[in-house]
């Protein structure tokens, strides 16, 4: 049953004449409105969205309510050390001291991709919704604006641009080589890797969980299903083993990709306010 929950999809009562391999159909929540409808519709994705927000607020208010400097209660104990995450391991280690005024916008980012990538392990979840892809474009998108707005404000204008578009120390005739490199990474691909390398690892790991999840059932309706071969439900147990391993697997992912994507955001912004020389 824990493999069956991990899945996104229906499963039926009885085994179909074929393995039903799952498809674009476990992402799409979109069809289907909880409350509402049209442009008012809240669909599963949004409420799961909703509800991240409203247990980070509530765990990290509960938390610092009545903070100690040296830490007495477990929950100030896990919210000091979730926060030491993103300003130990990511600020001071790629922006410095100087960095540690980014903290809020930081730690938001990592903890919001955080909670929304675990809900593909959760039971009743069963999907994370950074696997759509608008919801990476726009924090990707929100990135861009501010390691770009924070480039103008530190260096100006002009400045921000001639450091990116001109990097000292090239031979001027292959500038007509290098601009236009430099436009695209910095201006185009870096929003467009951070969307998709997101997105892409937690669409991998739905559908993979996915798999194992319904290959489980599927090979141990074996055991009870008029006509069926209950020798082939042995294979059951491979196919559970894996889906818990993956399943494991998956919970490390969740937390990799909201700290590269955290990481990344960070020395965008740090090359953004200080350029090359």
């Amino acid at each position: 049953m824990i493999a069956l929950l991990a899945s996104g999809v229906e499963i039926p009562a009885s085994p179909p004449s074929g393995f039903p391999a799952p498809g674009t159909e476990i992402f799409d929540y979109t069809k289907s409105c909880l409350v509402g409808s049209g442009p008012y519709c809240l669909t599963k994705i949004s409420l799961l969205m909703i509800i991240s927000m409203v247990v980070i607020i509530a765990f990290f208010v509960t938390a610092f309510r009545k903070a100690q400097l040296v830490p007495t209660s477990r929950s100030q104990r896990y919210a000091e050390g979730i926060v030491d995450i993103v300003r130990k391991g990511v600020i001071l280690e790629v922006m410095g001291p100087e960095g540690l005024k980014y903290l809020p916008f930081l730690f938001s980012i990592f903890i919001f991709i955080w909670v929304n990538n675990f809900y593909e392990v959760l039971p009743f979840a069963q999907i994370p919704t950074t696997s759509r892809i608008a919801i990476p474009m726009f924090l990707a998108i929100l990135v861009w604006f501010v390691f770009n707005i924070e480039g103008i404000r530190a260096q100006g204008g002009w400045h921000y641009l001639k450091s990116v578009l001109f990097p000292p120390g090239v031979p001027w005739p292959i500038y007509f080589l290098v601009t236009p490199i430099e436009f695209v990474s910095v201006f185009l691909v870096r929003p467009l890797t951070l969307a998709v390398r997101l997105a892409a690892n937690m669409i991998a790991g739905h559908l993979i969980l996915t798999i194992f999840a319904i290959g489980t059932w599927y090979l141990f309706s074996h055991l009870w299903a008029p006509g069926a071969q209950p020798v082939i439900a042995v294979f059951g147990i491979f196919s559970f083993a894996l889906q818990v391993f993956m399943t494991a697997f998956e919970v490390l992912v969740a937390f990799l990709q909201a700290y590269i994507f955290t990481m990344l955001t960070a020395v965008y912004i740090s090359g953004a306010i200080h350029p090359e020389h």
